[in-house]
C-alpha cells in the first residue's frame, strides 16, 4: 500500500498507507496470544492488509460485494476489514456471540459473497445454515483448529489467502491500484447491523466521510495522538469499537491492543495500560462493586488508605472526567 501525496486522506486504507509510509516503525497493533505479547508496526500491518486485499482479488471479490466479518478482537479481523475497503468491498462485521439464525439473516439481508471467520465455532454456524444462503461463496477461516477433515471447497484458510495474494502479485497488483485510486470518502465504509433487541437487525450503512470525520472530531475533543493505545475488547460489530478501533486508530495513529480472550480482559488491561479506555457506565460500576467486596476482608491499613484516598478522588474527578 502506497500512500499518495496528491491525494486527500479521506478512506482508511490511505490513511493506514499514510502511517505506513510515515511512522513506519511505530506500533499498530498489539495482541495477546499463549500469554505473550505480539506486536505489528504500520509498515507490517500495510503489509498484511496489502497481501489479504490481494488474495480478496484472487478468488474474485468484486467492488461492492459485501464481506462478512466475525470474531473476537483480533488484528487479523481488523485487518479484513480494511483489506475489503482496498479493494471496493464493504466489511460487515458481525456479533460473535450470535446464534446461526441470526447470522443466517443478516448474511442474507446484505447478500454476503465472503465471509472472514475467526475459528471452528463460526464455521460451524454458517455450515448449519447453508442452504437458507442464496449467495456465500466462500468462507476464509482464519485458526485451522479442528477443521483438518472439513470438506474445503467452501473453505480457504486465512494465511493461505494472502499466500495466494503475494504469489498473484504481478497479475493483480494493476487492479488492486485501479481500485484503491477510485476510491472516495463518498464511498461505503462500512455496514453495521444493530442489535435487534427491537425487531429485525437493521443494516447501517456508513460513509469513509462519515467514520474519518466522526474519528478526526472524537480525536481532537480527547487529545488523542500516535503515542496512545487503546484496548479493543468491545464487539467488533458495534458503531463503538469500530470508530475506536479502526476510525480514530487510522486517524490518529495510537495502538490498538487485542486481549487473549474476554476472560483474560481485566488482567490483559492491567498488562497493556492503555492511555485511552472506553467502556460502558455498567463496567465502572462492576469494578466499583468488586474493589468495595474486597475491602470488606482488608485490614485496618488498607481501609484508612482506601477512605482516604476516596474522599480525595471525589475532590479531583470531576475536573478530571470534564
Amino acid at each position: 500500500m502506497v500512500s499518495s501525496p496528491d491525494r486527500p486522506l479521506d478512506t482508511i486504507p490511505r490513511l493506514v498507507a499514510h502511517h505506513a509510509q510515515n511512522s513506519p516503525d511505530a506500533a499498530a497493533f498489539r495482541e495477546k496470544e499463549f500469554g505473550i505479547w505480539q506486536s505489528w508496526t504500520w509498515r507490517q500491518t500495510a503489509a498484511e492488509i496489502d497481501a489479504l486485499a490481494l488474495g480478496f482479488l484472487d478468488i474474485g471479490v468484486n467492488a461492492g460485494d459485501h464481506i462478512a466479518i466475525i470474531g473476537r478482537n483480533r488484528p487479523y479481523l481488523y485487518w479484513a476489514m480494511v483489506a475489503a475497503q482496498s479493494v471496493g468491498a464493504i466489511p460487515v462485521p458481525l456479533y460473535q456471540d450470535a446464534v446461526a439464525e441470526e447470522m443466517a439473516y443478516v448474511l442474507e439481508h446484505c447478500s454476503a459473497r465472503f465471509i472472514v471467520a475467526q475459528d471452528q465455532e463460526q464455521v460451524d454456524k454458517i455450515i448449519d445454515v447453508k442452504e437458507e444462503l442464496s449467495g456465500v461463496e466462500q468462507i476464509i477461516f482464519l485458526d485451522p483448529r479442528g477443521m483438518r477433515k472439513y470438506e474445503r471447497s467452501l473453505l480457504t484458510e486465512y494465511s493461505v489467502l494472502q499466500a495466494q495474494g503475494r504469489e498473484n502479485e504481478a497479475k493483480l497488483r494493476p487492479e488492486l491500484d485501479k481500485r484503491l485510486a477510485a476510491q472516495s470518502g463518498a464511498d461505503t465504509c462500512a455496514m453495521l447491523y444493530t442489535s435487534g433487541t427491537t425487531g429485525r437487525p437493521k443494516g447501517v450503512v456508513l460513509s469513509n466521510d462519515n467514520i474519518i470525520m466522526t474519528s478526526k472530531a472524537s480525536c481532537s475533543f480527547d487529545g488523542l495522538r500516535a503515542d496512545d493505545s487503546v484496548l479493543a475488547y468491545l464487539p467488533m460489530a458495534w458503531v463503538g469499537d469500530f470508530i475506536f478501533s479502526v476510525g480514530q486508530a487510522s486517524w490518529s495513529g495510537f495502538c490498538v491492543a487485542c486481549p487473549e480472550s474476554s476472560d483474560t480482559m481485566q488482567h490483559d488491561l492491567r498488562e497493556i495500560g492503555p492511555t485511552y479506555f472506553f467502556a460502558p457506565p455498567r463496567y465502572f460500576e462492576g469494578v466499583l462493586t468488586s474493589v468495595m467486596i474486597r475491602m470488606e476482608d482488608a485490614g485496618d491499613l488498607k481501609r484508612v488508605m482506601f477512605k482516604h484516598f476516596m474522599e480525595f478522588a471525589r475532590t479531583v474527578g470531576p475536573d478530571i472526567l470534564d
